[in-house]
């Protein structure tokens, strides 16, 4: 078990040369007893975005503040506070703040798609 707080967590920089402005926290993983699976904060600043990608694992997000977009295969989705989504794995997809603050998003992925 265990109990924790999002803001004492260190955030690692999203090092992906097509990234920009992106971090992520990891909340809950294999280190804390959730085998096959990690559970982790994205922080997106304005301006900023995830690669374009695909990959062979699923996503599964939740967007917990801001505004962005979340692009799936060739849709560009608009998400706020409160949505939520399921991208497919080989799918290509791109998370981007479209607002004037933070956009922060859960997302939990199998143990081989964090990297």
């Amino acid at each position: 078990m265990i109990v924790g707080n999002f803001n004492k967590l260190p955030a690692k920089p999203v090092t992906h040369p097509d990234a920009q402005d992106a971090a992520m926290k990891v909340l809950i993983s294999p280190n804390e007893g959730w085998d096959g699976y990690v559970m982790r904060v994205v922080e997106v600043e304005t301006g900023g975005h995830t690669p374009k990608h695909a990959h062979d694992w699923p996503h599964i997000n939740y967007v917990i503040e801001g505004n962005g977009t979340i692009l799936i295969g060739d849709t560009l989705h608009a998400v706020e506070s409160g949505s939520y989504a399921y991208i497919p794995n080989n799918t290509l997809h791109q998370f981007s703040n479209t607002g004037n603050s933070v956009f922060k998003f859960i997302c939990i992925v199998p143990e081989e798609g964090h990297q």
